[in-house]
């Protein structure tokens, strides 16, 4: 069947091409057709341009051109050609919903095709059934065409089964098997041209690599897919959906709700495949559901369930009506039909040999709980609970919450704790595999349920010791160990300094009052690859770590108090540790004390500019309501030393020495009693070296650097053009004190972006990360320094939490934006007490106490903090 088209290639090609170089076959075949050819050759076009639209484009305009295909096949009379033919309209009739008509279709080709044609057929009716979730009947089709296609040596169509024989045993929970039929499918990919099947074949090792429980490798191989499918200029539906599922599971559910509304409106505009909207529509209500809007869940699943009904997709269905009753009850919604709801979803989705099955009865038992019905909570938390010992993490943490859930039921606190430690300890193995301090940040909110259950049977249980060994047991985790330090990767590098030029010729225009869009678009795209990088880094091995000990704690605080703050079921509880032992007192509601720091934080930021002296009363006086809420009795036993704040990631905004039993004292902050601990065993660098630097575009120009210097003598001072980014981080790594004077942005929206202004552009946390050691003590003296995101179940990100785990053992720095003229003797004094001996704590109490007594010189001081323990 060959004809001279365009060039010299033959329409017999076409088809293969079509998979190949999707766009360059759309072309040829046009050609083909605008030659006026015979029927089997118009056949072979028409269904080529069919296929080009059903996977990117119109599926009317694509079904049209298959019929078409389908009707000149029979006019050639070739039963193998409208047997091929057949099978791929059956493909665009299941996409657009018209699942019945798709299945005839099927029938029909099995029946009028032979031998290797049929096996082609029967290979494609299988990805039908596999779409359909149908999963024993793909895999039952596949088993009857492997040994055809590999007899015929078509190694091309060999592959495309085996990979969806992979895909069904992947759904199936089979990885193990799976892999290996991706991994024999490559080798065949390896021997081929077909360019976009090889991108299909990476973007299923990475659906392989995140069932595994390796979210680095499946970040860095969808990845690579894209960008395989970039250079081919195809659409990318079927990668959204599983980028948004990885997506969740590394805590970004924000990211992968954006990215699945994004693709449906695309698949909207272009009047896309049904069967793919169906699906996005779950990945995004799924999303929305992780991101804490249920009610964008529930519309998006509502939809989902309709479509995947319309198309008879069971599999999908039940799966949908999953999200859709935890996003009910997310809203609030609780009622026995939501029970038997719950329940019949899960016997469903056992029914098939689903991993979800397991999230069904754990939702069907915590409903039946809340409504008090234990037997009912008992029957399904115990389904739910066998899960815990096999499968992927998030699988166990499933099985291991049910578990802790019914030994709550039983009155069995012990039990509670058991379960909650088993199941944290999972989540502890699996986030210590993620190298992107993000990644690990944001992944612990799949632990918050298990850690709110522990805290809450460790306080009934054993008393203020045991409640504050779970507090810290999930608490800035992030903390426990250092990232995975970048590697080598001269992309990352050469993103960063483009993004460092790009943020910095952004910044001139905006001063120059100059239009700033296409810049900002471009920063964002960098900010996009930065962060798409960082997460393919992969982390240590799983590690017992660091493991909290509260007896070593007390021997090492000596006369000072640490008091740590803990949350249970909404309200603070004070521990206060010294002297030997820990002690509990009674807090207020935490969401009055968000408030009131919220309310604080506004009149600080007032304070920082002359002429609001008279908002001064009310900020002491909110600083008199927050020593209420947040310390309450206890404030009256803190003793004459040191003392040691340790607070949720929700009150980190509290400026604590505004509180009056704290003003007059040596205060530091710390996220966790271990990160303390840790800070104050951490030994200083060899050799004393300090480090001053001075950034543009101070109001004062950072006057205090030229006294410090002269006080100092031998320190590496950098200003000018000297105070670029490559070379403060090399002065920086292993300095004893580093001392940076340059304006600082938090950035809510990504906080690891969050930066110093150097004269290049803004050092980022993606820079410090880069260090081999951060400096032993570091003085930030700008504004918002302090300032941090709190994510997952109580972890910060920010540029301080970025030095602690990085031998960084004491950081000063601002919560609040200064007055850049106020922070000039402040941070002078400081120094002067730091030559003097004493620790960044008690220098900066008496450089408070030295500074004059004026409201916004009171403020700027009440903005700094002394983190850590050095």
């Amino acid at each position: 069947m060959r004809d001279v088209t365009a060039g010299s290639e033959s329409v017999s090609e076409l088809l293969p091409l079509v998979f190949a170089d999707p766009g360059a076959a759309r072309a040829r075949a046009e050609q083909v057709l605008q030659a006026g050819p015979p029927p089997l050759h118009a056949s072979v076009a028409h269904q080529v341009l069919g296929i080009w639209q059903r996977d990117f484009g119109d599926l009317r305009i694509a079904l049209g051109h298959l019929r078409r295909a389908r009707d000149l096949a029979a006019r050639a009379e070739s039963a193998d050609r409208e047997a091929d033919v057949l099978a791929t309209l059956g493909v665009a009739l299941v996409h657009a919903g018209r699942t019945r008509q798709g299945l005839t279709s099927f029938e029909r080709g099995v029946a009028r095709g032979t031998g290797h044609t049929r096996a082609r057929v029967l290979y494609r009716r299988a990805y039908v059934w596999w779409v359909l979730g149908h999963h024993r009947e793909a895999l039952e089709d596949v088993r009857r065409a492997l040994p055809v296609l590999r007899q015929a040596g078509d190694d091309i169509w060999t592959a495309r089964a085996l990979t969806l024989r992979a895909t069904v045993r992947l759904a199936l929970g089979s990885v193990d098997r799976a892999v290996a039929d991706f991994t024999a499918a490559e080798r065949l990919w390896d021997t081929t041209g077909q360019e976009h099947d090889k991108a299909d074949a990476v973007e299923s090792r990475g659906l392989a690599a995140f069932r595994s429980g390796d979210i680095p490798a499946a970040l860095r191989l969808l990845d690579e897919a894209e960008e395989r499918y970039a250079k081919l200029g195809t659409p990318t539906y079927m990668l959204s959906i599983r980028r948004c599922e990885v997506l969740m599971a590394a805590g970004l559910a924000p990211e992968a709700l954006a990215e699945a509304d994004a693709t449906i409106a695309l698949l909207d505009r272009i009047g896309g495949q049904s069967t793919r909207k169906a699906e996005v529509l779950l990945a995004a209500a799924r999303a929305a559901r992780s991101a804490g809007d249920p009610h964008t869940a529930v519309a998006r699943a509502a939809v989902a369930v309709r479509l995947f009904a319309a198309q008879r997709r069971m599999w999908w269905q039940a799966h949908a009506r999953l999200v859709l009753i935890e996003a009910r009850v997310a809203a609030g919604r609780r009622s026995g039909r939501l029970v038997a709801d719950a329940a019949a979803v899960a016997e469903k989705l056992a029914s098939f040999g689903s991993p979800a099955a397991s999230e069904a009865s754990l939702l069907a038992g915590r409903i039946a709980l809340s409504l008090g019905w234990t037997a009912d909570a008992e029957r399904h938390l115990a389904v739910a609970a066998r899960s815990r010992y096999g499968g992927p993490p998030q699988a166990r943490v499933t099985g291991w919450a049910a578990q802790a859930l019914r030994a709550r039921a039983a009155g069995s606190g012990r039990g509670v704790l058991e379960a909650c430690r088993r199941g944290l300890d999972v989540l502890d193995d699996h986030r210590m595999t993620l190298g992107a301090s993000e990644l690990r940040a944001r992944t612990t909110a799949q632990g918050a349920e298990l850690a709110a259950l522990a805290q809450e049977a460790g306080l009934a249980q054993g008393g203020p010791r045991r409640l504050l060994e779970w507090s810290e047991r999930w608490r800035a985790t992030l903390l426990s160990a250092p990232p995975t330090r970048p590697p080598a990767d001269p992309a990352l590098q050469s993103g960063l300094t483009a993004y460092r030029e790009i943020a910095a010729r952004a910044e001139e225009a905006r001063m120059e009052g100059r239009p700033v869009p296409a810049l900002e678009r471009e920063q964002r795209r960098l900010e996009r690859e930065i962060r798409s990088r960082t997460h393919h880094i992969r982390g240590a091995a799983p590690h017992g770590g660091d493991r909290f000990d509260a007896a070593r704690l007390l021997d090492r605080l000596g006369d000072a108090r640490l008091v740590e703050l803990a949350v249970v079921d909404g309200r603070v509880h004070v521990l206060l540790c010294g002297q030997g032992r820990v002690r509990r007192f009674a807090g207020g509601p935490l969401a009055e004390a968000m408030a009131e720091a919220e309310y604080v934080q506004a009149g600080l930021r007032r304070l920082a500019h002359p002429g609001a002296e008279a908002r001064l009363p009310l900020v002491e006086a909110g600083g008199r309501r927050l020593q209420e809420l947040l310390l309450g009795e206890a404030a009256q036993q803190l003793g004459a030393g040191p003392v040691v704040i340790v607070p949720p990631g929700a009150l980190h905004r509290v400026p604590w020495a505004l509180l009056p039993a704290l003003r007059e004292r040596v205060l530091s902050v710390s996220p966790s009693a271990g990160s303390w601990l840790r800070a104050r065993e951490t030994e200083p660098p060899p050799g004393g070296r300090h480090v001053l630097v001075r950034g543009p575009g101070l109001a004062t120009g950072g006057a205090e650097v030229p006294e410090l210097a002269g006080r100092y003598g031998t320190a590496t001072v950098l200003e000018g053009d000297d105070a670029q980014v490559p070379r403060v981080l090399e002065h920086l790594d292993g300095a004893a004190l580093a001392h940076l004077a340059a304006h600082g942005t938090f950035r809510a929206d990504s906080p690891l972006f969050s930066s110093l202004r150097m004269a290049d552009g803004p050092l980022i946390v993606h820079d410090f990360e880069r260090l081999a050691r951060s400096p032993y003590r570091i003085i930030l003296s700008s504004c918002d320094t302090a300032r941090l995101a709190s994510v997952g179940a109580d972890e910060l990100l920010g540029l301080v939490t970025a030095l602690l785990p990085l031998g960084t053992a004491g950081v000063v720095a601002s919560s609040a934006p200064v007055n850049d003229a106020a922070v000039v003797p402040l941070m002078l004094a400081l120094h002067k007490s730091l030559d003097a001996g004493l620790c960044l704590a008690e220098a900066l109490r008496d450089a408070r106490a030295g500074v004059p007594g004026d409201p916004v010189h009171q403020a700027t001081g009440w903005a700094f903090a002394a983190f850590g323990a050095a």
